[in-house]
């Protein structure tokens, strides 16, 4: 059967070319997650026409849930094409061709490596936003993947020059493979949303921090960052002597995400532990969302953002009993960073991806005339920060009401 499939020019050589490797590293909006997904898919269409059978493996560094694995990517690349759509079986929580003799495996390689060894027949692995998987993931991987005709594909977005990915995959690429650079330029379909959402970010982030997002560079400290050299990742275990836990809860829908933290407080530093969001949540089904992932959310205060009452209350009957409005007040969100700030260090658990890049991004505008940091805090890339400041308002309070006390004169 033949088939004409629409791929980025610059990606065409990659998939033509038989190759061990094949991978794309740059930034965002390049089209490279959506056109591997579809691959993958191609891939196994053809191995199973040549009368293979075993299993696709799309992994990760942390996959807490399927809904942080590429499955849904794959759903929408096979859906794209009539004769792939034909050919899978797609059901909530699996994909696999309709014979059963191919299927798909969607995995976190930090603690599912012992498991992953013993996948039969791995045909293809396929690991996305593969910036943070280490060298010893790598050793442990690679040879798991010894199928004939086998191949590794990998898809990242850089940020540090000597990470493992880089390494191993750009610096010093292995023997037969194929490796280019993918950008929003390199996108013949770059999305309207997008190209306002990149010179959103060229207008009021500095160019270090610009180009990381959008052109691939590694990512720089900038004296734009509101929160530079103040965090850190690093996996931690909550004592019992720990203050908390805190929770958040910030509310979005249909380009923003609804987000809910959960933290704690010890020794004069911050734990960001877990983290959930999701774009298009409709609120019937957040609590049940947040609860799958933050099992005991329930149990707790859940301080939200007081802009949706209506939200609150049905939150409230249904599922999050404990939730409440914060309270704020003028120059609020500029104590809630002045608070955090004040911390020793902030610690994010590596599995917290999505709040570890918000702490990347936030800044204070920049002027792009004389390149001066200007005292504006930039609305963007804050959803996560905001539900880490409603969760610790009570905490941050006492600085709001300590500016508005009047001084009294005797």
């Amino acid at each position: 059967m033949k088939t004409q499939l629409q791929l980025p020019p610059k990606l065409i050589p990659v998939f033509a070319t038989p190759s061990r490797y094949k991978g794309a590293f740059g930034g965002r909006g390049s089209g490279k997650t959506r056109t591997f997904a579809k691959m993958t898919a191609v891939y196994a269409y053809q191995r199973a026409m040549q009368g293979d059978s075993g299993v696709i493996l799309c992994g990760r560094e942390f996959m807490n849930s399927l809904e942080d694995s590429s499955l849904e990517e794959v759903k929408q690349a096979i859906r794209s094409e009539p004769f792939l759509n034909g050919f899978f079986e797609i059901g909530e929580k699996y994909v696999r061709s309709r014979d059963h003799k191919i299927a798909y495996v969607f995995a976190g390689l930090r603690y599912n490596l012992d498991s992953i060894k013993s996948k039969a027949k791995i045909l293809l692995c396929w690991v996305d936003e593969a910036e943070t998987v280490s060298e010893s993931a790598w050793s442990k991987l690679i040879p798991t993947v010894r199928e004939n005709n086998s191949e590794i594909w990998v898809t990242w977005n850089p940020e540090q020059r000597d990470s493992a990915t880089n390494k191993r995959f750009r610096l010093s690429p292995p023997d037969n493979s194929i490796i280019v650079e993918m950008n929003y330029n390199d996108n013949p379909w770059f999305p309207d949303v997008l190209e306002q959402e990149r010179l959103s970010d060229l207008k009021n982030l500095d160019m270090a921090t610009y180009r990381w997002i959008w052109e691939g560079d590694y990512l720089e400290v900038s004296d734009a960052q509101i929160f530079r050299d103040k965090f850190i990742t690093q996996e931690f275990e909550p004592q019992e002597n720990w203050q908390g836990a805190y929770y958040g809860l910030d509310f979005g829908f249909a380009q923003d995400p609804t987000v809910a933290v959960k933290c704690w407080v010890y020794d004069s530093c911050l734990y960001i532990e877990q983290c959930a969001g999701k774009v298009n949540l409709e609120l019937d089904d957040t609590a049940n969302y947040l609860l799958e992932r933050m099992a005991e959310m329930d149990k707790y205060i859940i301080r939200a953002d007081s802009a949706r009452p209506e939200s609150i209350s049905h939150l409230k009957r249904h599922g999050l009993p404990r939730i409440e409005p914060v309270k704020k007040w003028q120059g609020s969100v500029e104590d809630g960073i002045a608070h955090l700030k004040s911390y020793r260090k902030i610690i994010i658990h590596p599995k917290c991806t999505a709040v570890l890049n918000e702490f990347r991004l936030y800044s204070y505008k920049v002027d792009r005339l004389s390149g001066d940091i200007l005292p504006i805090v930039v609305d963007a890339h804050n959803h996560y920060i905001d539900a880490i400041r409603y969760a610790l308002n009570p905490l941050i309070q006492a600085l709001g009401k300590a500016k508005q006390t009047p001084l009294r004169l005797y």
